[in-house]
């Protein structure tokens, strides 16, 4: 009789987030006149799943995504130009972060801060996934 041993086959599935938690910015955002005028406080909460089949690593940094550049790249959109619309912001997020090869879905949230005094905030929750 034989004996075979076997090797345990052990999997993993990863799910990789990069966040970028209370993102505080003053930004022009809105429609009306006075915000055309006058910044308001805008929060983001951005969280970034990135490929699972990626491994990151420190020698090779296309592995990993770096959530300063993000914050920059955000930071340069919004002094660029006036946002009419929360969803047009989000939209042009959604482009620049899946600019990055490794993003595969990305969530927003969006809130004005000081725009309706009853409310801590208003705004908006959009997700997007590469396909």
């Amino acid at each position: 009789m034989k004996i075979i041993k076997f090797k345990p086959n052990i999997k993993y599935k990863y799910k990789r987030k990069v966040l970028i938690k209370n993102l505080i910015l003053n930004i022009f955002i809105g429609i009306h006149n006075f915000e055309k005028k006058k910044k308001q406080k805008v929060r983001f909460n951005i969280e970034i799943i990135t490929d699972p089949n990626i491994n990151p690593s420190k020698k090779n940094m296309t592995t990993i995504l770096n959530y300063e550049t993000i914050v920059n790249k955000i930071n340069f959109l919004v002094k660029k130009k006036h946002h009419d619309l929360l969803e047009e912001l989000a939209e042009n997020i959604f482009d620049v972060i899946f600019k990055f090869r490794l993003v595969k879905k990305v969530k927003i949230k969006i809130e004005k801060l000081e725009i309706i005094k009853q409310t801590e905030s208003v705004g908006i929750s959009v997700s997007k996934t590469r396909v």
